[in-house]
């Protein structure tokens, strides 16, 4: 194994033994294999610096480069956005540790060498966090490598494979030409993405959310406290910020918009879907600490004589989302609330049985106006998982699940 640091500043020789350059930066280039150092810049003072391939590169050691062509035959250097740069994008910056799921800086760069055709490749293999990269980082260019190599030999080693690493661009068109995934954050929990993102920086998590799916973004975002999910749909384009919007339950959607100023309120709603925009409307217009405001009104409603059995396959057919399944809210004939069935009960019946007769006693409901502190009182004293919420006609145009009494109690710690 070598390290980035013990090759950066190395002296440089052709085939013939004559001195080249230094090496001044190793290049990866993503496009084309994400852990292959495809290039390395040699300094050469006042001339302009040369560009070694991978193929070109004969040994390394710490502090020497051999290369297999002459200096005739390298290419002059010209910038090139496709490419990392390992000493500027990758060393002293933050990264993600997509398997850790926390923000970490990477003090050095292990590699890996290769015989390929007569070449050295080399490949990088993980990312010293640790004390021992810290200190290579520190001595680099003051002791002699050999000498830091028996030094950081007795420090505990701290590193990340290469293969749980996601870079932090913050710049969308870049992470583009690097064709940077985010495949590795959007497996992340919603709850570890939020986490990282309060970690950095604005632009570093505007970033984040640019790379991320509108579902997977609007996940994230509502995980976030309430002051920085204002801060990241005030930078969005307004059509951004709707796609990602629609995404989310209608009241947490309505709770965010009536967080923004009223310009930028009205430029997401005139983007949002119809539907969606006239749900989140409505609920704008109860006070946010009451049941009204807390309520979702996406939930499953059924006759009270439907089967189980014709239940289940309802649910099928709308490809109904686990997020309103705590509950099965039942209604009579005339519309007006007769029930609700928890989940579990509903799973352990048979199809053939009616779902009145298997329904939640006592029979309990709120009214859109009533203060979300009788809303907690209901949950506490019945260990609720979901409570509907009803019109003046007793009609149900809600329901407020024990996810959303957490969130506001939280926010009220």
């Amino acid at each position: 194994m070598i390290h980035a640091t013990e090759i950066i500043g190395a002296d440089t020789y052709d085939s013939l033994g004559n001195f080249v350059g230094r090496v001044k930066e190793i290049f990866v280039e993503p496009a084309d294999q994400a852990n292959r150092i495809s290039r390395l810049l040699l300094s050469r003072g006042q001339y302009r610096p040369l560009v070694a391939r991978h193929d070109q590169i004969a040994n390394v050691e710490p502090g020497r480069v051999g290369l297999t062509t002459d200096e005739s035959a390298l290419e002059l250097y010209h910038p090139n956005e496709a490419w990392l740069a390992v000493q500027k994008d990758l060393l002293d910056q933050q990264i993600i540790d997509t398997n850790g799921r926390k923000v970490v800086r990477v003090n050095d760069i292990d590699l890996t060498e290769q015989r390929i055709n007569g070449n050295t490749e080399l490949r990088i293999t993980q990312v010293d966090v640790g004390l021992a990269g810290a200190v290579r980082r520190l001595l680099q260019g003051v002791v002699p490598p050999m000498a830091i190599r028996r030094l950081q030999a007795k420090l505990p080693p701290r590193t990340i494979r290469w293969e749980f690493v996601n870079l932090i661009e913050s710049d969308p068109l870049r992470r583009v030409k690097l064709r940077m995934s985010s495949d590795k954050l959007a497996q992340l929990h919603p709850a570890d993405l939020a986490e990282i993102m309060e970690v950095l920086s604005p632009a570093e998590r505007q970033g984040i959310i640019d790379s991320l799916d509108e579902e997977t973004a609007a996940e994230a975002i509502a995980e976030l406290d309430k002051r920085l999910q204002t801060q990241v749909l005030e930078k969005l384009n307004p059509e951004k910020a709707a796609d990602i919007l629609e995404e989310m339950s209608p009241d947490e959607a309505a709770d965010l918009i009536a967080s923004l100023p009223p310009e930028t309120s009205k430029e997401v709603m005139e983007e949002m879907e119809h539907r969606e925009a006239t749900e989140v409307e409505a609920l704008m217009k109860f006070d946010e600490n009451t049941a009204g405001g807390m309520m979702n009104p996406e939930m499953v409603v059924v006759g009270e004589d439907a089967t189980r059995g014709e239940v289940v396959d309802f649910i099928r057919f709308n490809e109904i989302s686990p997020d309103q399944l705590d509950n099965v809210v039942l209604i009579n004939r005339d519309s007006a609330l007769a029930g609700t069935v928890p989940i579990a009960r509903l799973l352990l019946a048979s199809p053939e049985q009616r779902l009145d007769e298997i329904k939640f006693e006592p029979l309990l409901s709120v009214r859109a106006d009533t203060d979300q502190k009788e809303v907690f009182e209901l949950f506490d004293k019945y260990n609720l998982r979901s409570l509907a919420v009803v019109d003046e006609a007793n009609r149900p145009i809600g329901a407020i699940t024990v996810d959303d009494v957490v969130s506001r109690m939280h926010a009220r710690i």
